[in-house]
């Protein structure tokens, strides 16, 4: 069973992830992954290497301000694997989209390394 520290630590984590993505700095993203990452969405899964990461994160980011609402939750399937559900409310512009995705956290030495991303429609 994780502890409340546990779970505050991932938390904090998403908080350092969810402002470099506001500020779309990809490369300190990229910083905070194990690569290969995996993407899986409908019918597909891939494995992305850091150029890969850098490219389709920068476009997904895209230009202008993003804002971000997330709730996340945190299933803990041992000590050092994560898996998060976020449900979240992302805005550019005028436009918002509500989304539900989920993100495999991997500890490595010590550090929450992000591993698997997987959202449906995509």
């Amino acid at each position: 069973m994780p502890t409340d520290e546990d779970v505050a630590g991932v938390l904090a984590w998403f908080e350092e992830w969810d402002a470099l993505a506001v500020a779309k700095d990809v490369e300190a993203m990229a910083g905070m992954a194990l690569f290969p990452v995996n993407a899986v969405t409908d019918g597909s899964a891939q494995s992305w290497d850091r150029e890969r990461f850098l490219k389709d994160m920068a476009a997904t980011l895209g230009e202008g301000d993003v804002q971000m609402e997330s709730v996340r939750t945190p299933v803990f399937i041992n000590a050092d694997l994560v898996f998060v559900i976020t449900d979240a409310t992302i805005t550019a512009g005028e436009f918002s989209q509500v989304v539900r995705y989920g993100d495999l956290l991997v500890k490595t030495d010590g550090k929450w390394l992000f591993q698997t991303m997987v959202q449906g429609g995509w």
